[in-house]
C-alpha cells in the first residue's frame, strides 16, 4: 500500500468506483512522481527491470520470456525503466501511464540514458491500441492495483495481445493486505481479513476528496480473472527477501520480508491462434 502518506490525509476502508479511483490516483501520482523517482530511481535503474521491493530482476526471473523482435506494452510504465530494459534486449516496447508527471520523468530518462521509449497518457481500462497489437503486455507494480474495474483492464490486455501472447504483472502480495502497512515487527500481526476486498482509501482532510486508492484481490481472484479471459497461468512467483537486502520501501522491509511475501508475480498466456 501507500508509502507516501502525508499528514493531512486520513485512511479509510470503503467502496470506491473506477471514476473516483482514477480522479484520485492520477493527480496523486503527479504530485508524488518527483519524490518517488528521487527516492527509488537508483534502486530501479534508468534501464533496469525490477519486479518489486525485494529487488528481483527480470534478468533473474525470466517471466516475460524472450522479448527480442517482439512488440511489448508496459501498463503503468512510470518513468519507463522496465521498457528501456526491453528495448536494450531487442524488443519494441511502448509505455502507458495515468500520470503525466511520471511520463515527463520518462522523457528525462530517455535523454539521460539514450534509450527512448514511446509513451502515452492513458488508463489500463481503455488501452489506446488496436486488437492484436502486442506480443507481450506487462505491468511491474503499476496500474492494476489502482484500478477498480479490474475485469475491464484484463479484458483490454486480452484484446490488444496477439494469439499466444503473454501477460505478466506484479502486485502487492494479496496476503499482505491482512497486515498493517508497517515495516517494523509491529506490522507482523494480522489485523484484517484476507478476504476483505474493501479498498484502501486516503481522504484529504481539508477537502474531503479521495486522494489515493488501492484495490485488493485474493490470489484466487487473480486466477479467476485470468481464466475468465482465456489466459492460461504459466507462473506464479513469490520472491523471497534476499539476504543482506536492507532497503525499506513503505511497508516492505527485511524484518517482514523474511517471514511473509510482499510481491506476487503472475505470468499467463493466451491460447495460440
Amino acid at each position: 500500500m501507500a508509502d507516501h502518506l502525508p499528514q493531512r490525509v486520513r485512511v479509510e476502508r470503503r467502496p470506491v468506483d473506477e471514476a473516483e479511483s482514477r480522479r484520485a490516483n492520477g493527480p496523486d501520482w503527479d504530485r508524488y512522481a518527483d519524490e518517488y523517482q528521487a527516492t527509488h530511481g537508483d534502486f530501479l535503474g534508468n534501464t533496469g527491470f525490477v519486479w518489486g521491493p525485494e529487488g528481483l530482476t527480470e534478468d533473474d526471473a525470466g517471466v516475460l520470456g524472450a522479448v527480442e523482435g517482439k512488440d511489448v506494452l508496459e501498463v503503468g510504465s512510470g518513468a519507463g525503466q522496465c521498457s528501456r530494459w526491453v528495448r536494450l534486449r531487442g524488443g519494441r516496447s511502448v509505455g502507458l501511464d495515468l500520470s503525466l508527471r511520471q511520463l515527463q520523468h520518462s522523457r528525462r530518462l530517455d535523454e539521460e540514458s539514450g534509450v527512448a521509449v514511446p509513451s502515452v497518457l492513458g488508463t489500463a481500462t481503455r488501452l489506446p491500441f488496436g486488437p492484436g497489437t502486442f506480443d507481450v503486455v506487462f505491468c511491474s507494480f503499476g496500474a492494476l492495483q489502482f484500478v477498480a474495474d479490474i475485469d475491464d483492464a484484463v479484458a483490454e490486455v486480452a484484446r490488444v495481445l496477439r494469439p499466444g501472447g503473454r501477460f505478466a504483472f506484479s502486485v502487492t502480495h494479496p496476503t499482505r493486505w491482512s497486515f498493517p502497512d508497517d515495516p517494523s515487527a509491529a506490522g507482523l500481526t494480522a489485523a484484517t481479513s484476507y478476504w476483505d476486498r474493501t479498498p484502501y482509501v486516503e481522504v484529504d482532510d481539508e477537502s474531503g476528496r479521495v486522494a489515493y486508492v488501492e484495490h485488493h484481490r485474493t490470489l484466487g481472484d487473480w486466477v479467476g480473472l485470468l481464466a475468465g479471459h482465456d489466459f492460461r497461468l504459466v507462473a506464479l512467483v513469490e520472491p523471497e527477501w534476499p539476504e543482506g537486502h536492507e532497503r525499506v520501501w513503505g511497508g516492505w522491509s527485511q524484518t517482514r520480508g523474511r517471514l511473509i511475501p510482499g510481491t506476487a508475480i503472475f505470468a499467463a498466456d493466451l491460447p495460440p491462434g
